[in-house]
């Protein structure tokens, strides 16, 4: 028998010590700023809305695993994840029993009915909230101002109650009314919309010490941000609130940047934050809805299994033979 150095074993034969959990902790600390925040913004509200999600969540993993008689991993922190990110992506006028049903959803239909974790074609979260908002369109669209928020609209508050600063310059609201852009609101998130959505500070930084650890690739990240700017020129619309205004940031740092449902090259990463920021900008201008970034992100989850395929590596020594 031949003697060899090569040891043979089972894949994967390169190991990190990263592990999901340790991830998605590190994710949850990310997120953590802007969930206090929102609590602050909003209140109790807020607060209850984002542990039912989490709860739900957890409990609709358990049971299908339970059901499926598959190994119980809500240890992992995916569910609770899913649970905290479907919750900040909501009005906070949300009913409590519409959000559990959006986790019902996210796990079952989002995640399970694909053979779970790491199978999900889609992002869990934005398919609970892309539910939502086709099955109660009207409640996932009443918005509420922050107590605290500055009176920048002055005796024209009453005109903007109940909207988002997206929606009101789709609709036109603020040039009619000639309202400057809140561009500090927007920023701190002394504004109204999603729970997790509202402080674009704080979700940046969030976003920073994910790329910084490692856990997120700023490709995705800057190429979508990048286009929405670009794109921005284009169509004449002013960069800064199109940054600012909206899930843009929630969605492309945390979103969009997603292991599973995103691209694993680094050119199919580019380009699928070129795509996200593309289609975001086109829903916003040319759709129905004011805000595109849920529904971008889906979209491009579908590509992602071409996007690696069209960007794979030449493997070294690969020659390519003629036609």
């Amino acid at each position: 028998m031949l003697e060899t150095q090569v040891v043979v074993s089972p894949t994967p034969h390169i190991k990190d010590a990263l592990s999901t959990e340790k991830a998605m902790k590190l994710v949850f600390l990310a997120l953590l700023p802007a969930t206090l925040f929102s609590f602050w913004n909003f209140g109790f509200k807020a607060l209850s809305l984002v542990l039912v999600s989490i709860a739900a969540c957890i409990l609709t993993e358990y049971l299908i695993q339970k059901a499926l008689k598959k190994q119980v991993t809500i240890k992992d922190g995916s569910a609770a994840l899913t649970g905290l990110l479907l919750a900040l992506t909501v009005t906070p006028e949300l009913p409590v029993w519409m959000i559990i049903i959006g986790a019902v959803v996210a796990i079952g239909l989002g995640k399970h009915i694909f053979g779970g974790l790491g199978h999900n074609p889609f992002n869990p979260a934005l398919i609970g909230r892309a539910f939502l908002m086709a099955s109660w369109p009207v409640a996932m669209t009443t918005w509420s101002w922050p107590g605290q928020t500055v009176n920048w609209a002055g005796d024209k508050a009453d005109a903007i109650a109940g909207a988002t600063v997206l929606n009101l310059a789709k609709m036109g609201t603020l040039q009619s009314l000639q309202l400057k852009v809140p561009y500090w609101n927007l920023l701190w998130g002394n504004i109204s919309g999603s729970l997790g959505e509202t402080s674009a500070l704080l979700l940046l930084l969030g976003g920073l010490f994910l790329i910084v650890k490692g856990i997120v690739d700023w490709r995705i990240p800057g190429a979508y941000l990048g286009t929405v700017i670009v794109l921005s020129f284009v169509f004449q619309k002013d960069p800064v609130f199109q940054l600012l205004a909206g899930g843009l940031f929630l969605g492309a740092f945390f979103m969009a940047t997603d292991w599973v449902t995103s691209p694993v090259t680094k050119k199919g990463r580019i380009y699928f934050g070129i795509g996200c920021g593309v289609l975001t900008m086109l829903i916003r201008l040319f759709g129905g809805y004011p805000e595109g970034v849920c529904y971008s992100i889906l979209i491009m989850n579908a590509f992602t299994p071409l996007l690696d395929r069209l960007t794979l590596p030449q493997r070294f020594g690969e020659v390519k033979t003629g036609a």
